[in-house]
């Protein structure tokens, strides 16, 4: 496939705007004929590694943000509930992501929908154990078979692995999109991904 025709999407489920543009994307496949590839990544190390953090961690633009987040859902025509338990720990989360990529592919997508929507529809404490395991168990996951999933070594040096080289190609935060060698970034800057996309 022509690499302008492949969307990689960099995300972490602690995002709203990272929902926001997984909410987007099958239009934006349809429309392009793009193939999206989701690439998990701990958007704690990416801060971490480049000194970036949250926008709401600056009173003043998280104020802002709120609105902006429910615009983008009213115009999306998408639910979203800003999470009250927010910001979340997305470590086991981002690992189950990486996890199911690596052993169970076939059900990663399912896994992305229901923790995304528990994160940013419904919206419950997905760094509780307990609500964790809910809801894998509504979603058709085994919760004790994940959990050794999310264990596993192989699993953890992925992540990590994923996360360095989202750092090393200039990624500041999420979600970033890469249509070939562009980088863009902000659920905002969908226009151009699918203008990326749909180049020939």
């Amino acid at each position: 496939m022509n690499p302008a025709h492949t969307i990689e999407f960099l995300f972490d489920f602690g995002s709203p705007t990272t929902y926001l543009a997984h909410t987007q994307l099958p239009r934006i496949a349809r429309e392009t004929g793009a193939r999206v590839d989701y690439v998990p990544m701990l958007l704690g190390g990416v801060f971490k590694a480049t000194g970036n953090q949250s926008p709401v961690m600056v009173p003043p633009k998280g104020r802002w943000m709120g609105g902006d987040l429910a615009r983008f859902a009213r115009r999306y025509g998408v639910p979203f509930t800003f999470n009250p338990h927010f910001p979340i720990n997305t470590l086991t989360l981002m690992r189950g992501a990486v996890g199911l990529q690596m052993r169970q592919p076939d059900r990663f997508m399912a896994y992305v929908d229901a923790v995304f929507r528990a994160m940013w529809v419904e919206p419950v404490n997905m760094g509780d154990p307990v609500v964790l395991a809910k809801t894998l168990d509504a979603a058709g996951f085994d919760a004790e078979a994940f959990i050794a999933l999310v264990g596993d070594a192989e699993v953890k040096a992925r992540l990590i692995a994923n996360t360095e080289a989202a750092v090393a190609r200039g990624v500041f935060g999420a979600p970033t999109f890469f249509v070939g060698d562009q980088m863009h970034f902000g659920q905002d800057r969908l226009d151009f991904v699918r203008e990326a996309a749909g180049a020939v």
